[in-house]
Protein backbone atom coordinates (compact mmCIF):
# COMPACT_ATOMS: atom_id res chain seq x y z
CA UNK A 1 0.00 0.00 0.00
CA UNK A 2 1.07 3.72 -1.43
CA UNK A 3 2.11 6.19 1.70
CA UNK A 4 -0.32 8.96 0.72
CA UNK A 5 2.05 11.91 -1.13
CA UNK A 6 0.90 15.30 -1.33
CA UNK A 7 2.43 17.66 -3.66
CA UNK A 8 2.60 20.98 -1.78
CA UNK A 9 4.17 22.77 -4.19
CA UNK A 10 1.83 26.03 -5.88
CA UNK A 11 -0.08 25.87 -9.37
CA UNK A 12 1.76 26.29 -12.28
CA UNK A 13 5.10 24.37 -11.27
CA UNK A 14 4.60 21.44 -12.51
CA UNK A 15 1.54 20.02 -11.15
CA UNK A 16 0.43 18.24 -13.80
CA UNK A 17 3.12 16.57 -15.04
CA UNK A 18 3.70 15.67 -11.31
CA UNK A 19 0.37 14.16 -11.29
CA UNK A 20 0.82 12.64 -14.44
CA UNK A 21 4.26 11.20 -13.02
CA UNK A 22 2.84 9.69 -10.13
CA UNK A 23 0.01 8.10 -12.07
CA UNK A 24 2.75 5.88 -13.88
CA UNK A 25 3.56 5.27 -10.82
CA UNK A 26 0.53 3.30 -9.60
CA UNK A 27 -1.00 6.09 -7.67
CA UNK A 28 -4.13 7.08 -7.24
CA UNK A 29 -4.23 11.08 -8.10
CA UNK A 30 -6.64 13.57 -7.60
CA UNK A 31 -6.78 17.72 -7.77
CA UNK A 32 -7.11 20.31 -8.68
CA UNK A 33 -10.12 20.34 -6.04
CA UNK A 34 -12.70 22.81 -4.97
CA UNK A 35 -11.62 25.72 -7.21
CA UNK A 36 -14.85 27.09 -7.72
CA UNK A 37 -16.48 26.58 -4.15
CA UNK A 38 -17.24 29.83 -3.01
CA UNK A 39 -16.91 28.90 0.46
CA UNK A 40 -13.65 26.82 -0.23
CA UNK A 41 -12.22 28.38 3.31
CA UNK A 42 -14.68 26.91 5.07
CA UNK A 43 -15.25 23.59 3.44
CA UNK A 44 -11.46 22.72 2.12
CA UNK A 45 -10.46 20.43 4.97
CA UNK A 46 -13.79 18.25 4.91
CA UNK A 47 -13.44 18.22 1.72
CA UNK A 48 -9.71 17.20 1.70
CA UNK A 49 -9.80 14.61 4.44
CA UNK A 50 -12.59 13.02 2.54
CA UNK A 51 -10.60 12.81 -0.59
CA UNK A 52 -8.02 11.18 1.33
CA UNK A 53 -9.62 8.17 1.87
CA UNK A 54 -10.36 8.05 -1.92
CA UNK A 55 -6.82 8.48 -3.25
CA UNK A 56 -3.03 7.95 -2.99
CA UNK A 57 -1.45 11.61 -4.02
CA UNK A 58 -3.17 14.79 -4.32
CA UNK A 59 -1.87 17.65 -6.40
CA UNK A 60 -2.25 21.29 -7.06
CA UNK A 61 -5.03 23.58 -5.11
CA UNK A 62 -5.75 23.55 -2.25
CA UNK A 63 -3.92 20.83 -1.05
CA UNK A 64 -0.47 23.18 -0.28
CA UNK A 65 -2.08 25.71 1.31
CA UNK A 66 -3.31 22.97 4.38
CA UNK A 67 0.09 20.73 4.15
CA UNK A 68 0.58 21.03 8.00
CA UNK A 69 -3.05 20.03 8.75
CA UNK A 70 -2.44 16.56 6.38
CA UNK A 71 1.10 16.45 8.24
CA UNK A 72 -0.94 16.05 11.50
CA UNK A 73 -3.80 13.84 10.44
CA UNK A 74 -1.93 11.71 8.10
CA UNK A 75 1.58 10.36 10.09
CA UNK A 76 4.25 9.08 7.85
CA UNK A 77 3.04 11.10 4.38
CA UNK A 78 5.18 11.83 2.30
CA UNK A 79 5.49 15.62 0.77
CA UNK A 80 6.74 17.15 -2.40
CA UNK A 81 7.55 21.09 -2.78
CA UNK A 82 7.83 21.58 -6.76
CA UNK A 83 9.61 24.76 -6.98
CA UNK A 84 10.02 27.51 -10.06
CA UNK A 85 11.87 30.81 -10.44
CA UNK A 86 9.62 33.53 -8.95
CA UNK A 87 10.08 35.51 -12.37
CA UNK A 88 9.09 32.53 -14.29
CA UNK A 89 6.09 31.69 -12.40
CA UNK A 90 4.71 34.83 -12.01
CA UNK A 91 4.00 35.21 -16.04
CA UNK A 92 2.76 32.00 -16.11
CA UNK A 93 0.09 33.01 -13.73
CA UNK A 94 -0.72 36.00 -15.53
CA UNK A 95 -0.59 34.43 -18.70
CA UNK A 96 -2.90 31.24 -17.88
CA UNK A 97 -5.56 32.87 -15.10
CA UNK A 98 -4.98 37.19 -16.44
CA UNK A 99 -8.18 38.59 -14.60
CA UNK A 100 -10.09 35.55 -14.19
CA UNK A 101 -11.28 35.33 -10.09
CA UNK A 102 -12.08 32.45 -8.66
CA UNK A 103 -12.86 31.99 -5.14
CA UNK A 104 -9.72 29.20 -4.62
CA UNK A 105 -7.06 32.31 -5.45
CA UNK A 106 -9.09 34.95 -3.77
CA UNK A 107 -8.77 32.36 -0.19
CA UNK A 108 -4.99 31.93 -1.09
CA UNK A 109 -3.36 35.18 -2.17
CA UNK A 110 -6.41 37.50 -0.91
CA UNK A 111 -7.18 38.73 -4.50
CA UNK A 112 -8.49 36.58 -7.12
CA UNK A 113 -6.83 37.03 -9.91
CA UNK A 114 -2.78 37.44 -10.56
CA UNK A 115 -2.71 40.23 -13.47
CA UNK A 116 -2.04 43.59 -11.75
CA UNK A 117 -1.28 41.89 -8.84
CA UNK A 118 1.86 40.35 -9.04
CA UNK A 119 3.67 41.56 -6.00
CA UNK A 120 1.01 40.09 -4.16
CA UNK A 121 1.11 36.83 -5.80
CA UNK A 122 5.03 36.37 -6.32
CA UNK A 123 5.23 37.10 -2.15
CA UNK A 124 2.68 34.86 -1.55
CA UNK A 125 4.43 31.76 -3.74
CA UNK A 126 8.24 32.96 -2.23
CA UNK A 127 6.84 32.90 1.75
CA UNK A 128 5.02 29.58 1.33
CA UNK A 129 8.24 27.89 -0.39
CA UNK A 130 10.62 28.78 2.27
CA UNK A 131 7.58 28.03 5.18
CA UNK A 132 7.23 24.55 3.67
CA UNK A 133 11.21 24.22 3.65
CA UNK A 134 11.71 25.58 7.09
CA UNK A 135 8.80 23.21 8.54
CA UNK A 136 10.68 20.46 7.15
CA UNK A 137 14.25 21.05 8.31
CA UNK A 138 14.90 18.28 10.94
CA UNK A 139 12.93 15.75 8.58
CA UNK A 140 15.03 15.32 5.57
CA UNK A 141 12.90 11.98 4.69
CA UNK A 142 9.50 13.13 4.55
CA UNK A 143 10.22 16.12 2.00
CA UNK A 144 11.41 16.05 -1.93
CA UNK A 145 12.12 19.61 -3.57
CA UNK A 146 11.87 18.80 -7.00
CA UNK A 147 12.44 21.82 -9.94
CA UNK A 148 10.87 20.18 -13.22
CA UNK A 149 11.84 22.80 -15.57
CA UNK A 150 15.42 22.55 -14.37
CA UNK A 151 15.18 19.08 -15.49
CA UNK A 152 14.77 17.00 -11.76
CA UNK A 153 12.64 13.98 -12.72
CA UNK A 154 12.41 10.69 -12.19
CA UNK A 155 15.88 9.90 -11.05
CA UNK A 156 14.76 12.47 -7.32
CA UNK A 157 11.34 11.18 -7.11
CA UNK A 158 11.15 7.49 -7.69
CA UNK A 159 14.27 7.04 -5.28
CA UNK A 160 12.14 9.29 -2.77
CA UNK A 161 9.31 7.13 -2.71
CA UNK A 162 10.99 4.00 -3.05
CA UNK A 163 10.23 2.73 -6.47
CA UNK A 164 11.45 1.84 -9.96
CA UNK A 165 12.30 4.25 -12.14
CA UNK A 166 10.19 3.48 -15.48
CA UNK A 167 11.78 3.84 -18.81
CA UNK A 168 9.97 6.31 -20.53
CA UNK A 169 10.85 9.85 -20.34
CA UNK A 170 9.77 12.39 -16.97
CA UNK A 171 6.19 13.63 -18.34
CA UNK A 172 6.37 17.41 -19.15
CA UNK A 173 2.32 18.49 -19.04
CA UNK A 174 0.74 22.19 -19.72
CA UNK A 175 4.45 22.77 -20.73
CA UNK A 176 5.66 26.35 -21.05
CA UNK A 177 7.27 27.95 -24.26
CA UNK A 178 9.37 30.52 -22.46
CA UNK A 179 12.39 29.61 -19.92
CA UNK A 180 13.73 32.53 -19.81
CA UNK A 181 16.98 33.08 -17.47
CA UNK A 182 16.72 34.90 -14.14
CA UNK A 183 19.99 35.92 -12.10
CA UNK A 184 20.18 33.90 -9.22
CA UNK A 185 20.36 37.11 -6.63
CA UNK A 186 16.62 37.38 -7.64
CA UNK A 187 15.74 34.19 -6.88
CA UNK A 188 13.50 32.95 -3.73
CA UNK A 189 15.46 32.03 -0.62
CA UNK A 190 14.09 28.29 -1.34
CA UNK A 191 15.48 28.57 -5.06
CA UNK A 192 18.76 29.53 -3.44
CA UNK A 193 18.95 26.22 -1.47
CA UNK A 194 17.72 23.87 -3.66
CA UNK A 195 21.04 22.44 -4.48
CA UNK A 196 22.04 21.79 -0.44
CA UNK A 197 18.96 20.88 -0.03
CA UNK A 198 18.54 17.98 -3.07
CA UNK A 199 21.50 16.50 -1.47
CA UNK A 200 19.58 15.54 1.87
CA UNK A 201 15.75 15.64 1.00
CA UNK A 202 16.46 13.57 -1.74
CA UNK A 203 17.10 10.13 -0.31
CA UNK A 204 14.79 7.46 0.26
CA UNK A 205 13.12 6.71 3.31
Amino acid sequence: MHPKVFCIGFHKTGTSSLGVALGRLGYRVTGPNGVHDPRIAENVHAMCYDLVEQFDAFQDNPWPIIYKDLDMRFPASKFILTIRRPEAWIRSQVKHFGRDVTPMRQWIYGVGCPEGNEPVYTKRFQDHNDEVIEYFKDRPHDLLVLDLAEGDGWEKLCPFLGARIPRKAFPHANKARDREGLSATLLSPARKFKTLLNGVWSRPS
